[in-house]
């Protein structure tokens, strides 16, 4: 069915359609309208889960994880301090090998207080074990949504997965949507190693250190084993419903001589920027990384590249940039731009291409120290 829907809209529709067991909700601007959104759909009887309204952010994933471990599906939203309050919890669900389904609208952290779009929240959690996937259209964040409970839920992951859509600019935007009917696309969840009355066992708490980091490496050998899977889902999804999406969405990348990379919406505005260089004689092509968990493997052999970080590590730099700098063995030119929801045109990102300098670090909008 075509409709109109914003971005947390769509996520609150695709939930519905999964049917979670338990949505435990907190609002934080600005992702309170997915779980305002969840509990309306309770309410009128087109969703049947248990709603848990809880104290804090921490306890929305304490209870996720409390519901996930008996086998329940569960689903939660939360957004930058949110997710910072979960932070203890987000180790406790990836470790507990539980595939929890987490709506995070990226939003700047504070202070100063900031409430639009940036990515610093998400990429701060990004050792926890929690896939992480980025989204740049309302219709990808309702399919992303989806997506993620059946690659959560696949025997070869039962790893946590982040849906991340950026505030304001994706949250509550208003675009055209095409919902769908999912049929067995998600079958019923199988946690193999659920919580049963019925067979009463005893659990240990401490892991010695002939043992802990076997668990470590189970995590990793799932997060490798994820790239496939989601592979697999991706294709069966395009198969059923139409929309194709992969590790990486490219743009005029063929025959280019610069890549410019970027995630999120930005990715989506620097479409733009790509046609106004080429219209220019400059060969640029466009690369939207979709998964930043697990990692994709990029091939930007003999090609200059431009990296747009919505982010930043301090006293390191763009988190992005030394990401694909690191695993692509190649040098780059770091942009630093749109951090707290600072207007970032197509203008903008196609000057950043034009003048590029490889091997330095710019931060847009910033003079720097003479």
């Amino acid at each position: 069915m075509l409709t109109i829907a914003t971005g947390n809209k769509a996520v609150a529709s695709a939930a519905r359609e999964a049917q979670p067991d338990v949505v435990a909700a907190y609002p934080i601007t600005p992702q309170t309208e997915i779980v305002e959104q969840i509990a309306n759909y309770v309410t009128d009887g087109s969703m049947r889960s248990q709603y848990i309204p809880v104290e804090s952010e921490h306890s929305a994933m304490a209870a996720c994880i409390g519901a996930s471990v008996t086998g329940a599906r569960t689903f939660t939203a939360t957004s930058s301090h949110g997710l910072l309050y979960m932070h203890e919890m987000l180790h406790w669900a990836a470790a507990s090998r539980l595939p929890i389904v987490m709506a995070n609208v990226n939003r700047a952290l504070g202070p100063g207080w900031n409430t639009w779009a940036e990515h610093s929240d998400a990429f701060s959690q990004r050792d926890t074990g929690w896939l992480q996937v980025y989204v740049a259209t309302v219709q990808e964040a309702y399919d992303a949504t989806l997506m993620a409970f059946r690659i959560a839920e696949h025997h070869d992951v039962l790893l946590p997965v982040m849906v991340n859509l950026d505030g304001f600019s994706l949250s509550h935007i208003t675009q055209s949507l095409k919902t769908v009917k999912l049929g067995d696309f998600i079958p019923p969840i199988d946690l193999p190693h659920r919580i049963d009355t019925t067979h009463p066992v005893g659990y240990g708490p401490m892991t010695g250190p002939d043992q802990y980091f076997k668990f470590r490496w189970d995590i990793e050998r799932s997060m490798r084993d994820a790239v496939k899977v989601i592979a697999d889902v991706e294709s069966d999804f395009a198969s059923r419903f139409g929309r194709q999406y992969g590790q990486t969405e490219e743009y005029r990348c063929e025959d280019a001589d610069v890549v410019l990379i970027s995630m999120g919406t930005l990715g989506k505005e620097a479409e733009m920027a790509i046609d106004i260089l080429r219209d220019e004689g400059i060969r640029a092509g466009g690369m939207r990384l979709r998964w930043f968990r697990p990692f994709p493997k990029l091939d930007l052999a003999g090609r200059e590249v431009v990296v747009i970080d919505r982010d930043y590590s301090f006293g390191f730099g763009g988190v992005l940039a030394h990401a694909i700098r690191s695993t692509c063995r190649t040098d780059l030119y770091s942009v630093i731009a749109g951090l707290g929801g600072q207007e970032v045109t197509y203008d903008d990102i196609a000057e950043f291409v034009r003048s590029r300098k490889i091997g330095t670090e710019f931060w847009f909008g910033v003079t720097p120290d003479v």
